[in-house]
């Protein structure tokens, strides 16, 4: 039961960050809501990997995550200096 209480907030996270991702008035903003959903696929993948009692999704998460750290700053690098 908390788990689809937690899966519903998951899906307005989702939503709200799209929103930003779509309508954010500079390049940065679009990127804060990309990796805010980025973010919330972490957390839905450790979630699935409570739920279903499999430790891969847990390895699949934390590569995710240095993946998208190391995009991030790219990136955030480019946005800043232009190449």
């Amino acid at each position: 039961m908390i788990l689809l209480v937690f899966f519903g907030v998951i899906i307005v996270g989702v939503i709200l960050a799209l929103i930003r991702a779509i309508k954010g008035p500079t390049p940065p903003d679009r990127v804060v809501g990309v990796d805010i959903m980025v973010t919330i696929t972490i957390a839905l993948m450790v979630l699935l990997g409570l739920f279903f009692k499999r430790r891969i999704y847990l390895d699949v998460s934390l590569i995710y995550a240095v993946l998208s750290f190391v995009g991030v700053i790219a990136i955030a690098r480019y946005l800043d200096k232009g190449l």
